[in-house]
């Protein structure tokens, strides 16, 4: 397969494995930048969403958003490049602000976007050894965001290097004890695999459910997923919720929260600015939003709030105070530009849980 792990096997003990294991197939670098209407007016497609590009185009758009940059006034908080995807924003953040042991599961390239991932990844305290690197280009995504902190997506992922379903080992899941996942049909069969080996070593499994346009047209796949009954944890957000029960009248959050209760053992709808709602067995919450959040962009609002929520659930915190981390993490990245959280805002949300009554991680980073 040309593959080879960026750290030996024997590097790494079962003693020592990553408590949380993210499965990412295919590495991923954002280029995230703060714009204005008249920048985005120039990029092909509607603005808002994600439109996949071929690294031309990206490359296009690149050129376009630097220049534009330039021509304003000097500030470094205008555009930053970081390892992204979802589950790499939930992997870092658990690592780096919550202290959690965690590991990546994937492949990168053997590319300038690769050592940016694999640097960026490993500086925030990742495990690497279950990242494979492989000839060929990395995964790329310019994220344009506007004055109101919405986001207009232009992925370039088709000729990006992945780790396949058959390379998978049982080794790769020794000592986990979780296993976060994001749902895609191009993954689908390494998400398959990934699930019956992790269940095999008696890991929990966390899956979100990505976006309202993947629930829509490929629900009859995330719901073998779902009644499957391997899926422990589901997130999904309100437009995600809407789309998984859009033939029921009553298909709103609510409804949505409870079909996913019937199949998993903690599901989680988040609302936005309304909060979060989230059930387990008999018990349901409702949690508000944390008032103090300033959005400057919403890239990784809602895989920030997951990785909260999963240092609750390892933690043995309650329902409630599970989702009130969440809230707290996922209102720090909001903040700044891109799904990494900035030391400051770090700080920002530990001051927050110390206000509710939360425990604060034990690094606690000056």
């Amino acid at each position: 397969m040309g593959a080879e792990p960026l750290l030996p096997k024997n590097a790494q003990t079962h003693q020592n494995s990553p408590l949380i294991l993210g499965l990412q197939p295919s590495a991923l670098i954002d280029h995230v930048a703060k714009v204005d209407w008249s920048l985005l007016a120039q990029i092909p497609g509607e603005p808002g969403g994600s439109i996949p590009v071929a690294i031309e185009e990206l490359e296009h758009i690149l050129n376009k958003v630097k220049t534009h940059i330039l021509s304003s006034p000097p500030d470094p908080s205008l555009m930053r490049t970081m390892a992204g995807g979802s589950v790499a924003n939930t992997i870092r953040g658990l690592s780096a602000g919550f202290g959690v042991t965690c590991g990546i599961l994937g492949a990168c390239g053997d590319d300038e976007q690769g050592s940016l991932f694999v640097r960026n990844m490993g500086s925030s305290g990742v495990n690497l050894s279950t990242l494979r690197m492989k000839k060929g280009p990395t995964g790329q995504c310019v994220c344009l965001v506007d004055a109101s902190a919405n986001r207009t997506m232009r992925p370039c992922l088709s000729s990006a290097v992945r780790i396949q379903a058959e390379e998978l080992t049982k080794e790769d899941f020794k000592g986990v004890k979780w296993l976060v996942m994001r749902y895609g049909i191009y993954n689908l069969e390494i998400i398959h695999a990934a699930i019956r080996m992790a269940k095999q070593e008696g890991v929990f499994v966390s899956l979100d459910l990505a976006s309202f346009e993947m629930v829509r047209n490929f629900k009859v796949p995330l719901l073998g997923l779902l009644e499957s009954g391997d899926i422990d944890l589901c997130f999904a957000n309100e437009d995600e919720a809407r789309e998984l029960l859009r033939d029921d009248e009553n298909g709103g959050p609510e409804a949505a929260l409870e079909f996913l209760a019937k199949h998993c053992r903690w599901a989680v709808v988040t609302l936005g600015s309304n909060g979060c709602l989230a059930k387990c067995g008999r018990e349901m919450v409702r949690v508000p939003a944390i008032g103090e959040a300033k959005a400057t962009d919403a890239t990784g609002a809602g895989d920030l709030f997951a990785g909260g929520f999963l240092y609750g659930l390892v933690k043995g915190l309650s329902l409630e105070e599970c989702c009130r981390v969440g809230t707290c993490s996922g209102g720090s990245v909001i903040r700044s530009l891109g799904g990494e959280v900035t030391p400051e805002n770090w700080q920002w949300m530990y001051k927050q849980m110390q206000i509710k009554g939360l425990p604060v991680p034990a690094l606690l980073r000056q």
